[in-house]
């Protein structure tokens, strides 16, 4: 089982930024999921991998995928605290899930 989270590289965010809007994204999808995926997931070290998109539009169509997959994702739109204007989309966390399944949506995508 694995859990991809897609970043958005078309907006510059810093280090510290995209660090914690993935956590956002991760955390945000784990708690879409039914009690025995997670136990199943935790009990296999919680794999996660962080992959690039060019933009907003992206993670909808990855996330419309997702959905009619019937797996567990999460969008996140920053607060606009430091960075960003509030709303912007950052992230997308798919997963967890099967490695296959999870790949039917972002195998195609980079490593961030």
């Amino acid at each position: 089982m694995k859990q991809a989270i897609v970043a958005r590289t078309d907006l510059g965010m810093g280090q510290g930024k995209l660090a914690a809007q993935v956590a956002h994204a991760s955390l945000s999808a784990y708690e879409d999921t039914s009690d025995r995926t997670r136990t199943q997931w935790k009990g296999g070290g919680q794999k996660k991998v962080v992959l690039k998109a060019d933009g907003e539009e992206t993670l909808f169509r990855l996330a419309d995928k997702a959905e009619r997959l019937g797996l567990p994702n999460a969008i996140v739109r920053d607060a606009g605290h430091t960075q960003l204007e509030p709303g912007t989309v950052t992230c997308l966390a798919v997963g967890p899930g099967d490695d296959d399944e999870v790949d039917r949506v972002t195998g195609d995508l980079s490593l961030y």
